[in-house]
């Protein structure tokens, strides 16, 4: 198997190096791995491409290795369209995450525009990302439950992924819980949870030299969501697997809107 990674916490981020482990397990002793991730870090891009400007992609010490100065969206176009030789991969990952792509952050991510992108692309892909609180935060590897379940998990996946694929295709989101890897309860498979009552927002800070900034700020990542979505189930101890497609269209508004304009 030929498996194409990515990220959007940058070629050096510590998540790229467990999501190599995971897919070397995957592709098997006669597989390939090629990665092509941003040079720079890319969080929160989303699905974003750098449509009005070239990218240089460069070739890192190591085989297969790539960084690409653009967007995860940007390193699986790369990735599919010049890097990789001998055909396109059967698969594209892309994580592991530092932090959770669960809930409304699913729509910021730029770990789920990478597997996005392979979809749209007619390539099954996965996104991965690990949540982190308290019982991980400072662990010595904060990690580990993603590296420890991330190869079964992906390989499930793949095994129940369907085989012809109409339309906009599959991906899957994937979230490991904020815990060590011995206290993860299992798997289960959810919706897309809402984090009620917060949200992104700005906050303002003065430079030395007087002038204005806003940093972007982030919602509270342990607010409640629905029993049974995604991060409801992570912060319970369970990885959770998140089907999901490009098409954005609200297919339940669809007849009383039509029924406004008859």
């Amino acid at each position: 198997m030929r498996i194409l990674i990515t990220n959007d916490d940058g070629i050096s981020a510590p998540g790229l190096k467990v999501l190599s482990e995971i897919a070397t397990a995957v592709a098997g002793p006669d597989g390939e791995v090629w990665t092509v991730a941003p040079a720079f870090e890319q969080s929160g891009v989303g699905h974003c491409i750098s449509y009005t400007h070239p990218m240089m992609v460069s070739q890192m010490r190591g085989e297969n290795r790539y960084a690409a100065e653009g967007s995860p969206a940007d390193c699986v176009l790369a990735g599919l369209h010049d890097v990789l030789d001998g055909g396109p991969p059967d698969l594209v990952l892309s994580g592991v995450n530092r932090g959770n792509n669960s809930a409304e952050n699913a729509l910021y991510s730029g770990t789920l525009g990478g597997a996005m992108e392979a979809a749209l692309q007619g390539i099954p892909a996965i996104a991965l990302s690990q949540y982190y609180g308290p019982d991980n935060l400072n662990a010595e590897d904060p990690f580990e439950a993603a590296r420890v379940h991330g190869t079964e998990v992906v390989r499930r996946i793949l095994a129940a992924d369907p085989a012809d694929q109409t339309g906009y295709r599959l991906f899957y989101n994937v979230n490991f819980p904020p815990v060590p890897a011995a206290d993860v309860k299992g798997t289960r498979v959810t919706p897309q949870g809402l984090r009620k009552g917060t949200h992104f927002s700005v906050e303002p800070h003065s430079s030395p030299s007087g002038r204005r900034f806003l940093w972007i700020k982030g919602g509270d990542q342990r607010a409640p969501t629905d029993p049974g979505s995604d991060a409801h189930e992570n912060l319970a101890g369970y990885i959770s697997v998140t089907p999901m497609r490009a098409d954005l269209t609200a297919a339940d508004q669809l007849a009383t809107l039509r029924d406004a304009f008859a």
